[in-house]
């Protein structure tokens, strides 16, 4: 968990994705207030706090890359399980570009494969909000 003092300016601009997403209101509150990270589940975008392992994954993951990661959309596909980090880099020269996609529906994401790790990758993804204030992949 990371705590407002811990916050910089990658959570500063996670927390502005998080409003453009649309993503429900208490979730961006309980990441500003406490750093609490959600994950999307299908069918349905309904939101959970990652668990333990998940977070000590995102954070080795944050910590390679030099990222935050502020929201996870899980996907069920005959590929295996995809969970698709959004993040915010550290190169502020890509946020404005970044927010533009966001915007569109198409983030940035890096896609974690949990079923063959060889298969993760960068790249961006089409995502929409369910009735539930969460996101779920649509490509």
């Amino acid at each position: 968990m990371i705590t407002k003092e811990d916050f910089d300016e990658k959570d500063i601009e996670a927390i502005e994705r998080m409003k453009l997403l649309d993503i429900y209101d208490e979730t961006i509150e309980q990441y500003a207030n406490w750093g609490y990270i959600t994950r999307s589940d299908p069918p349905l975008g309904a939101l959970f706090w990652v668990s333990d392992e998940e977070l000590a994954e995102i954070r080795a993951w944050e910590s390679e890359h030099n990222a935050r990661v502020y929201h996870v959309i899980r996907t069920f596909t005959s590929l295996g399980t995809m969970d698709s980090y959004l993040y915010v880099s550290n190169n502020k020269n890509e946020w404005e570009m970044d927010r533009q996609l966001i915007k569109a529906g198409e983030p940035v994401v890096y896609v974690v494969n949990r079923d063959d790790p060889f298969g993760s990758e960068f790249g961006a993804i089409g995502v929409r909000k369910t009735l539930a204030k969460g996101l779920v992949r649509t490509w």
